[in-house]
């Protein structure tokens, strides 16, 4: 049988995929499935499950100046395989801290990256709401959940809390919200009492890059970043460079 390249740029898709997505590639792969000598595959077929995350990430980021901070947020990462977790949590707040810097007081956008959308909203009081969903999630209950978050976190916290200092905010509230509005019926509540959002006014990127300012490459931003672990950005440059990971025969 020919031998069959799975490249760690695959891998390095898997960062932003849910396990239906994982549980597919696996399919594709002719048996035996994995050679001896890569346990991290062995791994990642081990951890699918029928579980599919709707809503992996909420955050309240300040994003008046660069670079952005996150005052508090939420992670759902139980759809990744543990050796990817920490990785994935950091892209994720390099990302959402990327869209953040570029999402002006009043402004609401989308940014598709791979099988997900970053849902942002900004307020004129220096501070962003970033929500990460599948893209089967619908824009508007993100909006309007965006919202309702904002205002409950204003409501608790003055500008002069946070307007100083990189100091978390805690916000309890968003553990519960991660949990609850997994199913987007649970926010039809929301939907009832906030009827202006309309969906025109969202602006839609088709991907993170697409979010940048010209002349900026999300490699840079890699490389630049304080937020990511050598290990991250090890995987990630190799990923770039299309490695092969393993040979499956």
């Amino acid at each position: 049988m020919r031998p069959v390249l799975l490249l760690l740029s695959e891998v390095q898709k898997l960062l932003f995929t849910d396990r239906s997505a994982i549980r597919q590639l696996i399919k594709t792969v002719p048996q035996p499935v994995y050679c001896r000598s890569c346990p991290h595959l062995r791994q990642l077929e081990q951890s699918v499950d029928p579980a599919i995350i709707k809503i992996l990430y909420i955050g309240i980021l300040k994003n008046e100046d660069k670079p952005a901070v996150e005052l508090c947020a939420e992670r759902d990462l139980s759809s990744y395989p543990r050796f990817t977790r920490t990785s994935v949590g950091e892209f994720m707040s390099l990302f959402c801290k990327t869209v953040a810097e570029r999402t002006r007081p009043g402004q609401r956008q989308d940014a598709e990256e791979q099988s997900y959308t970053f849902h942002a909203y900004a307020r004129s009081k220096g501070v962003a709401g970033i929500i990460i969903t599948n893209q089967e999630y619908p824009a508007l209950v993100a909006h309007q959940l965006l919202s309702k978050i904002l205002d409950e976190f204003l409501s608790r916290y003055p500008r002069s809390a946070y307007a100083s200092s990189n100091a978390e905010c805690p916000f309890p509230q968003l553990k519960e919200y991660i949990v609850k509005y997994q199913d987007p019926h649970a926010a039809d509540s929301i939907m009832k009492i906030q009827k202006e959002l309309d969906e025109t006014k969202i602006v839609l990127h088709k991907t993170i890059e697409s979010v940048l300012e010209r002349g900026e490459k999300i490699d840079s931003l890699v490389a630049k970043s304080d937020g990511l672990s050598a290990q991250s950005k090890m995987f990630y440059t190799q990923a770039k460079k299309q490695n092969s990971c393993c040979t499956v025969m």
